[in-house]
């Protein structure tokens, strides 16, 4: 006789899900010319030194793969991957041919900032495959990019985009609004200017004050102030507007893209499939369980380097946080989430399991049920991290 799991109704069988073979994979490259105020990313600012250093530990991590693993996206992230020498970095893409292969037709994205642009890099990042580009540019407007600590102008990222688009061809931007002092209109045309440029990807977000960092103690001594909550939200709702009239796809909460443009590699995050990752402060999750490495450059690269592991952090996922926290991430989507599909694939009914907190959801206006596809509403979007947390 079959036993029946008491929270989900399930057979215990359900309780060991076939986790997905990952088909995706995160670098972690933490070099940087320096912190940002607001960063609070795993960064090492002018170490260039340990360039070779942390090659070695990444081709060390990459061999606790003992085999190939080909991928479908490849995601070089950071940090600043191209501040790497192109020695460095050619170094750093034979590891990756070597035992993260990119299958036909699959995405190989890598992060850059607009003032590392040039064209021998370009030459160098499209010898490799690379057919994404994602480019930090934060701002267009002088005085803004002066208070969040960039080092490029508007001149320096309109002609990396273009640059980059006639090399690369898929270019995503970020964008970064409510920074202190901005106003609705200040952040209006910023968005009317990047649509301007020849971008096929823009993800936008609310400049957040994280303890710990250079803007977090600036805000707390009340040497920074933030934007009214009503602006920022006017902010939000206008990116909206715009990007979706010029014809672009709003389909995460913070990305919009041109039809066919869509980031894969952030859709399998979403999606709870699976992903390998190496570096300082990178996140995996695979065979059921969560590892994160050290945060600190310098501790990752010491313990590689000393035959130790680099993991900080280390949990295991069961099929019902897994199917749980599917649901969470997937209503950001504004495509929705099929929890049908999330019970079929984990074993878990999260329709059921949380029915209580979805029907709340409904009667707040917040969800709009399709059978087993659930989808946020236009106020649920405001909403999404309370709809979330309510599925977690």
């Amino acid at each position: 006789m079959a036993l029946k799991n008491k929270s989900t109704g399930q057979d215990a069988a359900a309780d060991l899900p076939t986790w997905p073979v990952p088909q995706s994979a995160y670098i972690h490259v933490p070099f940087c010319r320096h912190r940002c105020g607001y960063c609070n990313f795993s960064v090492l600012p002018g170490r260039l030194d340990l360039a070779d250093s942390f090659l070695e530990a990444i081709r060390i991590e990459l061999q606790q793969l003992q085999h190939p693993a080909p991928v479908d996206t490849l995601f070089l992230g950071g940090g600043t991957p191209t501040r790497l020498s192109l020695e460095h970095l050619h170094r750093l893409f034979d590891l990756l041919d070597s035992w993260l292969p990119i299958r036909t037709g699959g995405e190989l994205s890598v992060e850059a900032n607009p003032e590392d642009i040039n064209a021998e890099l370009l030459d160098c990042l499209r010898s490799r495959g690379v057919n994404r580009i994602s480019l930090g540019v934060q701002s267009f407007a002088s005085p803004k990019l002066k208070i969040l600590e960039r080092t490029h102008d508007r001149a320096i990222a309109s002609r990396a985009i273009e640059m980059a688009a006639a090399v690369i061809g898929n270019v995503s931007i970020d964008l970064i609004f409510a920074a202190p002092g901005e106003t609705p209109q200040q952040w209006r045309d910023d968005v009317v200017y990047a649509l301007s440029l020849p971008i096929h990807h823009l993800s936008t977000y609310s400049l957040t004050y994280e303890k710990g960092t250079q803007f977090w103690n600036r805000m707390r001594k009340g040497n920074l102030i933030s934007v009214d909550e009503d602006d920022e939200l006017q902010m939000y709702q206008d990116v909206r507007q715009m990007v979706s009239g010029a014809g672009w796809e709003h389909y995460e909460i913070s990305n919009f893209a041109k039809p066919s443009f869509r980031c894969r590699h952030n859709l399998a995050y979403w999606q709870g499939r699976g992903w390998y990752a190496m570096g300082p402060g990178a996140a995996k999750f695979v065979d059921g369980r969560r590892e994160v490495n050290h945060r600190s450059p310098t501790t990752y690269i010491r313990k590689v380097m000393d035959g130790q592991s680099p993991i900080a952090e280390s949990e295991p996922i069961d099929n019902q946080q897994w199917a749980c926290e599917r649901a969470a991430f997937g209503i950001r989507m504004i495509d929705g989430v099929d929890l049908g599909l999330i019970a079929a694939e984990t074993g878990v009914d999260v329709a059921t399991l949380r029915q209580n907190e979805i029907a709340r959801c409904v009667d707040s206006g917040w969800i709009n049920a399709y059978g087993s596809h659930y989808q946020l509403t236009a106020a649920g979007i405001l909403m999404a991290d309370a709809v979330a947390a309510e599925l977690l």
